[in-house]
């Protein structure tokens, strides 16, 4: 037996704001909410599929200093790398500096919290 992933959990100051920025990135929905936290995830497959769903929790001190050990990844499915980058930052992501060289294949971006994530070159398929 092996394990996968079913859910990630990223703590936050304003779960309803940053679920609106991952449900739009990802084109996920809302699909629970308990305690404060907003579960979300794609439409069709909800909790337990084969695509983990994010956990937004509530926290006052969601974040240490410095980068997350921690971070998303994404691709575009429907669009080259430049059109999904305007199309993040309209979202209200924005570029973020890491230390990259700038000469990656990739863009380091933040989501409204300050949290890092990557979208990478290279389109998947939907």
């Amino acid at each position: 037996m092996v394990s996968r992933i079913s859910e990630l959990v990223l703590n936050c100051t304003d779960p309803e704001l940053l679920a609106r920025f991952w449900c739009g990135v990802l084109g996920y929905v809302e699909l629970d909410r308990e305690d404060g936290a907003i579960e979300i995830g794609p439409p069709e497959a909800g909790f337990g599929g084969l695509q983990p769903t994010i956990i937004l929790s509530p926290s006052t001190n969601p974040r240490a200093a410095g980068r997350l050990p921690l971070h998303i990844d994404v691709n575009p499915i429907d669009r080259d790398q430049d059109a999904e980058l305007e199309r993040l930052l309209a979202l209200g992501a924005r570029p973020a500096d890491v230390g990259q060289t700038g000469q990656e294949q990739w863009h380091v971006l933040a989501d409204p919290e300050g949290n890092e994530f990557c979208l990478l070159r290279r389109r998947l398929e939907p």
